[in-house]
């Protein structure tokens, strides 16, 4: 079975290698201190410092598998000015109310609504891919049906 791709902009793929070095390089060394200061402690059955260390290292191994394998998987999204909205698009957009706001459309393993980057599989980002400047779309929401303009494709 292929490896499902990850899409992520050069700055996203920048920031998992970081993470994934951090892991490894200063991550790795603290747990393994952590575990030798617990083995240190004798009694290993009855010690629960022995038993969260191996937790934890059971968990940052899992998290430094995962991240290899997304950058593994990984494709690059090429910012390009377009007409049509597409990952990797900047798009400012006028709200229901009024108000308006400008979001990148991004793979979801590098969303982060705080930094304004969307997942193209959210409802808006999927609402407003292949979109154009101008157009109205719609948007299924708890609170009902909800109407976006696109103002502008930025880049």
């Amino acid at each position: 079975m292929a490896e499902k791709k990850v899409m992520l902009t050069q700055e996203g793929y920048d920031e998992l290698v970081k993470k994934l070095e951090n892991l490894k390089s200063v991550r790795r060394i603290e747990v393994a201190e952590r575990l030798k200061a617990a083995i240190a402690l004798g009694d290993l059955s009855e010690n629960s410092e022995y038993t969260d260390a191996k937790n934890e290292q059971a968990f940052l191994e899992g998290e430094i598998s995962d991240l290899e394998k997304k950058l593994r998987n990984s494709v690059i999204i090429h910012e390009e000015k377009s007409d049509t909205v597409a990952l990797g698009s900047t798009v400012k957009i006028r709200f229901p109310d009024g108000a308006e706001d400008t979001y990148m459309i991004v793979g979801s393993t590098e969303a982060d609504p705080d930094e304004k980057k969307i997942s193209d599989e959210s409802p808006l980002g999927s609402a407003l891919i292949g979109q154009t400047a101008g157009s109205n779309v719609q948007v299924h929401a708890p609170a009902g049906i909800l109407q976006y303009t696109i103002i502008e494709i930025i880049k």
